[in-house]
């Protein structure tokens, strides 16, 4: 994990774009600011905003060159976020502490995928929201991104098994259009799923 996004992150441009996923925003601007944790957050784009926006932003990822990008592109907005590199399934966080979790386009496999979503709900406060999106199992075959392995992708059972503790906010699979830097261009078949801890 750690080589192949070093690698997608080395080139100065931005993959996936300087701007937030429009659902992760969209959901974000609902909430009062508070303390933000995002797990493969990548190049920052979603850290940056909701720090410009009052959050206090803790993105993981496990890649340097990605942190370094993220870094240098909060300093262009004159905010901070603390970055912590690793595998995000072994850094510690902190447990009932968070107001609210971002998961976007993080695909892992069954057990870890289990296992990460386990992590996310157990750092929220009581009354702290997930925001997810993700690519959906009828993703594979468009050129508009994602991994090319059926069982990489999710399903709506997926996220009623991972979040079944959680109230469900918004819940939805939908077909819509992508315009996130090179990385994510096009039609996509995608799970957005909102949900808040009880």
């Amino acid at each position: 994990m750690k080589e192949f996004w070093n690698d997608r992150y080395t080139d100065d441009k931005f993959i996936f774009g300087v701007k937030p996923n429009e659902f992760f925003k969209s959901q974000l601007d609902l909430l009062t600011s508070g303390k933000l944790l995002l797990f493969g957050e990548g190049e920052g784009r979603n850290a940056i905003y909701a720090a410009v926006v009052g959050w206090d932003a803790i993105a993981l990822d496990w890649s340097e060159k990605a942190k370094e990008k993220a870094l240098a592109l909060a300093r262009k907005n004159n905010v901070l976020i603390r970055y912590e590199v690793g595998n995000f399934l072994d850094i510690p966080v902190e447990h009932y502490s968070f107001d609210a979790v971002a998961l976007i386009y993080i695909h892992l496999a069954e057990e870890e995928r289990e296992l990460l979503h386990k992590k996310a709900i157990t750092s929220l406060k009581r009354g702290g929201t997930i925001i997810f999106e993700a690519f959906e199992k009828e993703q594979l075959g468009k050129s508009s991104g994602g991994p090319k392995d059926l069982d990489l992708l999710y399903s709506l059972e997926n996220i009623v098994t991972d979040f079944q503790d959680l109230d469900f906010k918004y819940f939805a699979k939908e077909n819509i259009q992508l315009d996130e830097g090179d990385g994510h261009v096009g039609e996509a078949s995608v799970i957005r799923f909102a949900g808040i801890k009880k």
